[in-house]
């Protein structure tokens, strides 16, 4: 089966970072930076447009990376990539904290930094353990990307809300470049949210169809807040495995998200590119047909080497069409 030619515009995105967590070797200071340094040059040379970086605070089992964090340490490590830092879990921070630590980044790197947010519904006890009253995630992320936005622009904010409490709030430098804010979930609130506050809806384990739909959805919530003139940034973030068979890179990537969701593969892996790399290419081609600009993958191979070139050559398929 062949796919259709991706155009030049669509972005692909590696993050390695979970296969740290579940079953990577554990590495720190040099070693650790100087490992980073020559995955990044493989990005490079195998024409990777972003690094993606997540975020947790103490995911299942305790796992996790600051995102802003790693965000800044991924900028002033590599000059050609550009960095996509998802999902962020702002609901787990103050807005004008956020804000401050998104200019600090934005500052080392203009106009290379792009981030998708979202609530963190896969472990609630992440969101209790850092004072958030889970039920409350959805209006708290809306109270805190309107606030982050306005900051974002340099507005003074006084602002007396359900949440947050602001009194003439100012931040300094504004970045040089917008910084795309691109929204992540699956629920009718989270395409809502996308439209009125954000720059993209970002998605993941859906179908395409259910992606057009939510593309669709999200646009014209968009278009009924007056937002018309917004480039919008649509993506979607694959788990996938690789290798020479469906069978060889199921066994890659399950074990790997069994590990860290601790939910069987079972129920994700009709939303899991596995196989060859055209294998992948032929399943996530049709998102690109929905509308997506961005594709995030969260790669299994041999190594993790092998890993990027299997992103690299899915890539180069997506763009040939063949």
């Amino acid at each position: 089966m062949a796919t259709a030619s991706v155009a030049d515009g669509v972005r692909f995105g590696v993050n390695l970072m979970p296969q740290l967590w579940v079953d990577g070797p554990v590495r720190s200071g040099r070693a650790l930076l100087a490992y980073r340094s020559r995955l990044f040059d493989r990005m490079t040379e195998a024409g990777i447009d972003h690094i993606m970086v997540g975020d947790h605070v103490m995911f299942h089992g305790g796992v996790g990376n600051d995102g802003l964090t790693d965000a800044a340490s991924v900028v002033t490590a590599t000059e050609e990539l550009d960095v996509y830092l998802a999902v962020y879990l702002m609901v787990l921070r103050h807005p004008l904290l956020v804000a401050r630590q998104i200019l600090t980044v934005a500052q080392l790197a203009p106009g290379r930094l792009s981030l998708g947010l979202g609530i963190g519904g896969d472990d609630r006890r992440e969101v209790a353990a850092c004072g958030v009253d889970p039920r409350s995630r959805g209006r708290r992320m809306d109270e805190s990307l309107a606030l982050v936005r306005r900051l974002l622009d340099g507005e003074t904010v006084t602002h007396e809300g359900e949440f947050f409490s602001l009194a003439e709030a100012r931040l300094r430098p504004t970045p040089e470049q917008p910084i795309p804010l691109v929204v992540g979930g699956r629920s009718d609130a989270a395409l809502r949210r996308a439209g009125r506050l954000g720059d993209g809806w970002l998605g993941i384990w859906t179908s395409p169809a259910r992606c057009a739909e939510a593309i669709r959805a999200v646009e014209q919530h968009g278009a009924e807040a007056g937002r018309t003139d917004v480039g919008w940034r649509h993506g979607m973030t694959f788990w996938c495995g690789f290798g020479t068979d469906r069978a060889e890179a199921r066994g890659r990537v399950a074990p790997a998200m069994e590990g860290l969701y601790r939910t069987p593969f079972d129920d994700f892996e009709r939303y899991i590119p596995h196989g060859t790399a055209q294998d992948v290419a032929e399943f996530v081609a049709p998102f690109v047909d929905a509308g997506c600009t961005t594709l995030n993958f969260i790669p299994f191979a041999g190594s993790d080497e092998e890993s990027i070139d299997a992103v690299a050559e899915t890539r180069k398929l997506l763009r040939s069409g063949s």
